[in-house]
């Protein structure tokens, strides 16, 4: 996988859990805040993932950096627009200094925690005044995004259990004190490319450009880089890795109850071949998947889980007797995997709420 999304704490745990023999929570704890082998960083589409350090590297100097610089601009926009200071750009760079120095002493902290230590973190700020979009903004908010956009800081340990998304933050100097690799931007686009064909060829460019989030011309360009091939996709010009086109072999007979913005789910922008006519019931109006039911590399059903602990489902096409049955098994295991803990994703899908409406 080209990592593991995380915008939801508990699609890590559940993603991981569908993609191996045997997990347990605190083997992902262990080597997600003790070991520290995966990392937790913004990156494509400024979505969170969960990465091994070799690929945070990638993803940090092919796609976060270029976040970091545009929430910049956007940020000493609204300090001037609010007129926090005569010179907002100098304003932000004490208060960021401040906020690493915090970092520094305090090793973590949440952002409640570092407002105590640094005051300017507390102020509110007006912005969009006089448009549709105009309210108030934490000046925490914006500093803490940016600095972890620019690589400076990162999400840590979460406070409370490990379905929380209050994460305490610390610095990346200081959490990994290795280090990550120095990718050159156009290097790290090019194997950013190398990899999602390498897990999700053959794709088409607008496949790609959607999951990266790079123009038209920066997917261009990074692929030109890469020994790929094109191949025709029913009528649509494709593309895969010049030595990836032997046929890969039939697995066997599967199934897979996968969460919410799971990274297969979301790997290509034209799901159809995969989704068929269930989109409608399975993403929300944004375009978030909710959790879905799989049968042989086709999405055929969604499932919820309720608040008494089960694991509820609703298969939206006919897979036959045994599939389904191998389907209503490992809903079970979730269940019991889950124990006491309940997976509540923050985008529900109309499947979700007619699910949890009907009991």
């Amino acid at each position: 996988m080209v990592g593991l999304h995380s915008t939801d704490p508990a699609s890590v745990y559940l993603a991981a859990l569908a993609r191996t023999r045997a997990l347990d929570v605190a083997t992902m704890v262990r080597v997600l805040y003790d070991e520290r082998t995966l990392l937790r960083l913004l990156g494509m589409r400024r979505t969170m993932f969960v990465v091994p350090l070799d690929l945070a590297a990638i993803i940090l100097s092919a796609c976060t950096r270029e976040i970091g610089q545009r929430e910049r601009r956007r940020v000493v926009g609204f300090f001037e627009e609010a007129g926090v200071a005569p010179d907002p750009e100098a304003w932000l760079s004490q208060l960021e200094e401040a906020t690493l120095a915090a970092l520094g002493t305090l090793d973590s902290a949440t952002a409640t925690e570092l407002t105590r230590e640094v005051p300017g973190l507390a102020k509110q700020i007006r912005v969009g005044i006089g448009k549709r979009w105009e309210g108030t903004i934490g000046v925490s908010t914006r500093i803490l995004f940016l600095l972890a956009a620019e690589g400076r800081i990162l999400r840590g340990r979460p406070r409370g259990s490990w379905i929380s998304s209050q994460y305490r933050w610390a610095r990346l100097d200081r959490w990994i004190p290795a280090g990550l690799a120095d990718w050159e931007t156009g290097a790290a686009r090019s194997e950013l490319v190398r990899r999602w064909l390498a897990t999700f060829g053959p794709g088409t460019i607008a496949d790609l450009k959607w999951w990266s989030g790079w123009s038209l011309g920066q997917v261009r360009q990074a692929l030109a880089a890469v020994d790929h091939t094109e191949v025709d996709l029913d009528g649509v010009t494709g593309i895969m890795l010049q030595h990836d086109l032997e046929p890969t072999p039939i697995p066997g007979p599967w199934v897979a109850l996968l969460p919410a913005l799971d990274s297969t789910v979301m790997g290509w922008t034209e799901r159809r071949w995969y989704l068929g006519e269930h989109g409608p019931a399975l993403f929300d109006t944004n375009g978030n998947a909710g959790p879905t039911v799989w049968s042989d590399g086709r999405v055929v059903g969604g499932w919820v889980h309720h608040r008494d602990g089960r694991i509820a489902v609703r298969l939206l096409e006919d897979i036959g007797r045994e599939a389904t049955e191998a389907v209503d098994q490992r809903a079970a295991e979730i269940g019991s995997w889950l124990g006491t803990v309940r997976v509540t994703p923050r985008f529900r899908t109309p499947l979700e709420q007619e699910l949890l409406a009907s009991g």
